[in-house]
């Protein structure tokens, strides 16, 4: 069924999945957090092997040096993580800057004002690790400043309503994936913060394949691309879960980019030494980032599709 065509009930299946939200947000954040432990065990165990997008990934990453037996453990403990992500997203709905130390601490938070300082708007290079929905929703309360975030939107209606209404709670601006070279270009103008989370495959001609946890994996250049051309900071932020159930989010200092006067190579260098930074915090914490997709996917020596479409054609 096309849900865009028929709006009347998408707005209906949104309204009844905002619904569920608002009643998990009820639930402490702290038993929420078990409940979700207690699920993903569950799931980990009745599935085992079937998990077969983030196992297969495991494998092809840890395989030499990990046993079977490792692996489905750490398998298992990343489905209980992304369980209780499933209690800690609907507290977006209760989060404000009275309580919000009770959901996260920031760590040398004084790195992104420095960068904000300067005028120039600011990158956050992050990625699906930790819980970054609520990372992004504690940085709009805590920082005065604009800010956005790059997403490809749901491919189902509702749900990109309910994820958006909840990513833009805070003042956010959404922008889309696709064509959204024109924001971050003006990001430095208005002095805008922009998240990008640059740890997903994409196709050969949007990106360059660098080194992520060791294999070769097609990585957009969106983001050297525009931290070149305007100068704009680049700030790295992740939040990792701490044993009292709330997340340390890290900010680092601003990345040092690569600059040779040579383009293509500084793009593929800087996207490089980007991932990098990605691929210590994952290395770290495996536990907690998004396995399931297919990260390594792309391979060299693909055909361009017939709607083939550049970002950089949208600068007119």
């Amino acid at each position: 069924m096309d849900f865009k065509d028929n709006g009347t009930l998408s707005i209906w299946i949104y309204r009844a999945l905002y619904g569920v939200v608002w009643l998990i947000s009820l639930i402490p954040f702290r038993v929420g957090q078990s409940l979700g432990r207690t699920l993903g065990n569950i799931l980990a165990v009745a599935l085992k092997r079937r998990i077969k997008a983030s196992l297969n990934n495991l494998r092809y990453v840890f395989g030499d040096i990990m046993s079977g037996v490792e692996l489905i453990e750490l398998n298992g403990r990343i489905v209980a993580h992304f369980a209780q992500m499933l209690f800690e997203v609907p507290h977006i709905l209760r989060l404000n800057r009275t309580n919000l130390n009770r959901y996260v601490i920031f760590e040398n938070e004084d790195a992104l004002n420095q960068a904000i300082k300067k005028g120039r708007g600011a990158f956050i290079l992050t990625g699906h690790f930790g819980n970054w929905e609520l990372m992004s929703a504690a940085m709009a309360l805590r920082f005065k400043t604009k800010g956005g975030v790059v997403v490809r939107p749901a491919d189902f209606a509702p749900v990109d309503r309910l994820l958006t209404s909840l990513r833009s709670r805070f003042g956010t601006e959404i922008i889309a994936k696709k064509r959204a070279m024109k924001k971050l270009l003006a990001a430095k103008k208005e002095n805008k913060v922009i998240g990008i989370l640059l740890d997903q495959n994409v196709d050969w001609y949007e990106g360059v394949f660098v080194p992520f946890l060791g294999k070769s994996a097609c990585t957009n250049k969106g983001l050297a691309l525009v931290a070149l051309r305007t100068g704009s900071p680049v700030i790295p932020a992740f939040s990792v879960r701490q044993p009292d159930g709330r997340y340390r989010v890290m900010f680092e200092d601003e990345v040092s980019l690569l600059k040779t006067g040579d383009k293509i190579k500084d793009i593929e260098e800087n996207t490089a030494l980007f991932t990098q930074i990605i691929g210590k915090y994952v290395g770290q914490y495996p536990d907690q980032w998004f396995w399931f997709h297919k990260r390594w996917k792309t391979r060299p020596y693909c055909p361009l599709p017939e709607d083939y479409y550049h970002p950089l054609d949208a600068e007119g």
